[in-house]
């Protein structure tokens, strides 16, 4: 077959990915066969030099796409990951477990044991990337390099923490910030940490700077939305607690407290004034009701914009959420929705209650004294202890449903940012394919346990989503596609290797290029009138040193091969290239790739320096 014969066989589509962030990407293909290109891979020819299909009749054009819709069409079936659980299993006193193995784990799904068909031990070492150090100041002395160093700059892991500023106390916030301070030097290499409250106004996007960072932790400090700390209590002192009772459930004595409290502090006890002091009750707690509904719902909103932020992000996702905790009152769905979205977009809850080790506040706070007789006093005395407990529930209740840690009731703050913060030295990811999976949508509650049963904490997702049982089928396969690029798992469906190459076109500019090898032995074709059809997607991001989207683009290679270049291609395998301008720097690649007639896809990391 000749080289002109074969091109317009093989045909490359630019496509960029739907993301709302711009992709943008120079690409070239190259098919590493002597039937289609010239030019070897260590010295690639210039971008106008790219091979391109012949021209074909449209008689040609229209015979093609008959056979590829109508004669035997591509049926798309959902394709099922592999379910992934990162586990983390710790012992009576907290110190990780190591040296474990796949038998020594038990894992379930919605009550069903599943096979572990995958399993892996990574610690931070084993998750560090191959580095391309080699420039050359033209494409012709550009070389690829072989594995080098690990390189520490590139982001594998990033943290988000969150402190809630709205319902700190100045205490708490005093004791937090103490504890933060003496967690920056637990903070690897690879791990980018994020600053931001609940009440908007810190706000330190991901980085390694120690600096950056110790300036936005102390700089917390309690920023209520509805009223200062300390001074003259009102009348009625009505908490958040009461008032849900009062308004949301009706609760008669709750109200009579009340209003007995009012008809104290308001009316010096004067019995004649008892129908006005209810009212005035009433209205305090709706004030009260609604100040607390709007902190609440104040903090929930951050905490998705911090969810957000940090799902954008290329590796392993961590939120450490700081607070007392705080009333749920009529807000469960907000919270069984934050649940849902770190599910969905495999964010760990990390939840430090910020008051350490405490007792409950009998006598309540002494720089605001309760007010009103001992007719009040008990009954208010048992709404404080009974708030000061149930606002932790919300803290159990992220960290329980996202495979987080809990950490409460002890005084070393300090140790609770260091274990939710700091990569912990050794994690097990174990996988399971679903069987009989119903495509509804459902979550699916999954349970890891030790296999022999010993006393371990162990740190596992708690669920996942089951996929809808109507997709559109380009909708899904560009959703798959753009999952995996902001992931750092590999996946090895598919035989990909990757390569990456830069030259400097000037000090302030460079041309990387990402070459992808895939090998054809293990890819599925659809044989249609003599020819081997399958379409291959490659999707390749940029990422800089902190995560952040730089650039990319997606090709699809549309492969009708006939059965000679198929077996030859298959001793040989194809490349892609893809081409990009940046500056110098240090870069996080990501390579996702996926055919069509498989559903089959591979996903590599890699890592460049540019110097300056």
């Amino acid at each position: 077959m000749s080289g002109i014969a074969f091109q317009g066989a093989c045909v490359l589509r630019n496509r960029s990915l739907n993301r709302p962030i711009l992709w943008r990407a120079a690409c070239v293909l190259l098919l590493a066969s002597p039937f289609c290109v010239k030019a070897q891979v260590s010295s690639p020819p210039p971008q106008d030099q790219s091979p391109t299909p012949s021209p074909q009749s449209p008689s040609q054009e229209t015979k093609s796409v008959e056979v590829a819709t109508h004669d035997n069409p591509a049926t798309f079936k959902v394709r099922v990951n592999l379910v992934l659980v990162r586990v983390v299993v710790r012992d009576q006193q907290g110190k990780v477990v190591e040296n474990l193995h796949r038998e020594d784990f038990a894992l379930a799904d919605d009550r069903k044991p599943q096979v572990i068909s995958f399993f892996n031990i990574e610690t931070p070492a084993s998750r560090a990337m191959p580095v391309t150090t080699v420039s050359g100041s033209s494409p012709a002395e550009a070389v690829s390099a072989a594995p080098a160093s690990p390189l520490p700059s590139i982001p594998q892991r990033f943290v988000s923490v969150l402190y809630d500023d709205v319902h700190l106390s100045m205490e708490d916030s005093v004791t937090v910030r103490a504890a933060t301070a003496k967690i920056l030097g637990s903070i690897a290499a690879t791990d980018r940490v994020g600053v931001f409250t609940s009440s908007g106004q810190t706000t330190q996007d991901f980085t390694s700077d120690r600096e950056l960072l110790s300036r936005a932790m102390n700089g917390i400090v309690p920023r209520s939305l509805t009223g200062g700390f300390g001074g003259v209590a009102a009348c009625p002192d009505i908490s958040y607690y009461q008032a849900d009772l009062i308004v949301n459930k009706s609760d008669q004595q709750a109200l009579a407290v009340a209003a007995a409290e009012t008809l104290d502090c308001a009316f010096a006890g004067d019995q004649t004034k008892t129908t006005m002091a209810s009212s005035m009750a009433s209205a305090a707690a709706v004030s009260a009701l609604s100040n607390g509904d709007a902190e609440s719902g104040y903090t929930y909103r951050h905490v998705e914009d911090a969810m957000r932020r940090l799902a954008a992000m290329p590796g392993q996702r961590v939120l450490v959420f700081v607070s007392p905790g705080f009333i749920l009152s009529t807000l469960f769905t907000d919270a069984s929705e934050i649940i849902d979205r770190a599910t969905r977009s495999n964010i760990v809850i990390d939840t430090i209650d910020a008051r350490g080790l405490y007792t409950p506040d009998v006598l309540g706070d002494i720089a605001n004294p309760p007010g009103g007789s001992y007719r009040v006093q008990g009954p208010k005395t048992l709404y404080r202890t009974v708030a000061q407990s149930a606002q932790s529930e919300i803290l159990e209740d992220f960290a329980n449903g996202t495979g987080g840690a809990y950490f409460h009731n002890r005084n070393d703050l300090d140790e609770g940012f260091k274990q939710a913060v700091a990569a912990p030295p050794v994690s097990y990811v174990l996988g399971f394919s679903p069987q009989n999976l119903k495509l509804n949508g459902a979550f699916h509650t999954l349970k890891v346990t030790m296999a022999a049963k010993q006393k371990f904490n162990i740190q596992a997702r708690k669920g996942y989503f089951a996929p809808k049982k109507v997709q559109d089928p380009a909708e899904a396969a560009k959703q798959e596609i753009q999952e995996a690029i902001f992931s750092q798992d590999e996946i090895r469906d598919l035989p990909v290797d990757l390569q990456t190459q830069f030259f400097k076109t000037d000090p302030t500019q460079a041309k990387l290029s990402v070459i992808a090898h895939l090998d054809l032995k293990s890819v599925h074709f659809r044989k249609a009138e003599g020819r081997n059809r399958n379409d291959v997607t490659l999707a390749t991001a940029i990422f800089d040193e902190n995560g952040n989207f730089v650039t990319g683009g997606e090709k699809i290679v549309e492969m009708r091969l006939l059965d000679g270049t198929l077996d030859r291609l298959g001793q040989r395998g194809i490349n892609v290239k893809s081409s990009f301008d940046v500056k110098p720097g240090s870069y996080l690649v990501r390579l996702v790739v996926r055919d069509a007639e498989g559903e089959q896809m591979a996903a590599r990391n890699g890592a460049v320096v540019i110097p300056y």
